[in-house]
């Protein structure tokens, strides 16, 4: 684990995964899912880089990054995103999971979905969380429902910022478990919504293409804001090395 533009990351897959089978047999806690939103997002607030950094670590969601890195200390990372982490767990069939946010047809949706991946997820709970802000949700009656569900894995997909102080402020209710928030997931891996880019654009990091073709109005406006702020960013991990 090694600390980048302020944020704790792990990037080796196999320490992820051995990760969460040891905290599973310990106590609850978090994994954030670090992409361009969550890094501006956590650099320009304090107090959500708290949040960030208070769980067990950060993988990189985002293909610019291990880029950045490499450019400011010839050091090669891979990017480990979302939707990969999601879909490599799922396919484990190793853990009882829980699947808590979006819509219920959402998440009816990948549910279908999941069962040609893994047919346990049919004996798991998709449950949509209401639209609230994060100081007005019940965590204890959510923590209570989960640890009765004798859960593993929760994924949360709120939307950054918010699905990660979710987690922060659930975790002292609950006591057993590893949170990871994944946002759009379970839009990508339902089969009702918006859907992943090619092969091909993930390759050449044109991702972001993609989703402002997709979405132009929410996207272009963050893609505006993390260029703006890229060289503010890079420019203090390089007075930093």
């Amino acid at each position: 684990m090694n600390t980048y533009f302020n944020i704790r990351y792990e990037f080796d897959k196999q320490l992820v995964t051995k990760s969460i089978a040891q905290q599973i047999r310990r106590k609850a806690d978090y994994i954030c899912v670090a992409d361009g939103v969550v890094l501006n997002t956590a650099n320009l607030n304090p107090e959500y880089l708290k949040v960030v950094n208070g769980g067990m670590f950060s993988i990189c969601d985002s293909s610019y990054v291990p880029l950045y890195i490499r450019w400011i200390y010839g050091i090669q990372y891979e990017q480990y995103c979302g939707s990969q982490i999601f879909i490599d767990i799922i396919r484990s069939r190793k853990y009882r999971m829980i699947f808590m946010g979006t819509s219920q047809t959402t998440l009816n949706g990948l549910q279908n979905s999941l069962l040609k991946e893994n047919p346990d997820v049919a004996n798991m709970q998709f449950i949509e969380l209401p639209y609230r802000t994060v100081d007005e949700f019940d965590y204890e009656d959510i923590a209570r429902s989960i640890d009765t569900d004798g859960a593993d894995i929760i994924w949360i997909a709120l939307g950054a910022p918010k699905q990660e102080i979710f987690m922060s402020r659930l975790k002292p209710f609950l006591k057993h478990g590893v949170m990871i928030a994944v946002g759009a997931v379970f839009k990508f891996y339902s089969g009702t919504d918006e859907k992943r880019a090619p092969e091909w654009m993930l390759k050449s990091h044109m991702e972001f293409v993609y989703r402002i073709l997709c979405d132009p109005r929410k996207q272009l406006k963050r893609c505006g804001w993390i260029v703006a702020t890229l060289p503010r960013l890079l420019y203090a991990e390089w007075r930093r090395k």
